[in-house]
C-alpha cells in the first residue's frame, strides 16, 4: 500500500508546448500497480497541455481551480469537482483559464508511458 501526499513527489516539468505544465506520477508501476496509472497535473494560469489524442481511454477528475476542455471542436468549461471521460482517439486539450493553477487527476491504463 501506498500513502503519500502530491506535494512528496517531485514534479516533472515540461517543455514547449505544455511550457509550464508540472505532473506527478501519483500511483504507478513503481508502486506496483499492474492496471493503471494515476497522475497529477498542475496548469498554471494561461498554460495548456497540447492539443492530441491516442489509442487508449482515460479518465479526469478537476480537482482545483477553472479550466477548459477541447471535445470536438468547442472548449467546454470546466472547475473543481467536475469529472470527465475522453475515449481513445478523441481529440482533446486542457488549459487553465482561472487566475490560479489548473489540478487535475488523469487516470490511464496500463501500457502508455507514465508521464
Amino acid at each position: 500500500m501506498k500513502i503519500v501526499h502530491f506535494t512528496e513527489i517531485d514534479p516533472v516539468e515540461f517543455p514547449e508546448p505544455a511550457k509550464g505544465v508540472k505532473g506527478r506520477v501519483l500511483v504507478g508501476k513503481k508502486d506496483g500497480a499492474e492496471n493503471f496509472c494515476m497522475r497529477l497535473f498542475e496548469l498554471p494560469p494561461g498554460a495548456a497541455t497540447p492539443r492530441h489524442s491516442h489509442a487508449w481511454e482515460h479518465e479526469i477528475f478537476i480537482h482545483a481551480g477553472f479550466g477548459e476542455i477541447y471535445r470536438e471542436g468547442e472548449w467546454v468549461p470546466v472547475r473543481a469537482g467536475a469529472a470527465a471521460f475522453i475515449p481513445g482517439e478523441e481529440e482533446h486539450q486542457l488549459r487553465c483559464s482561472g487566475e490560479t493553477p489548473l489540478f487535475f487527476v488523469c487516470l490511464i491504463p496500463d501500457g502508455p508511458p507514465e508521464l
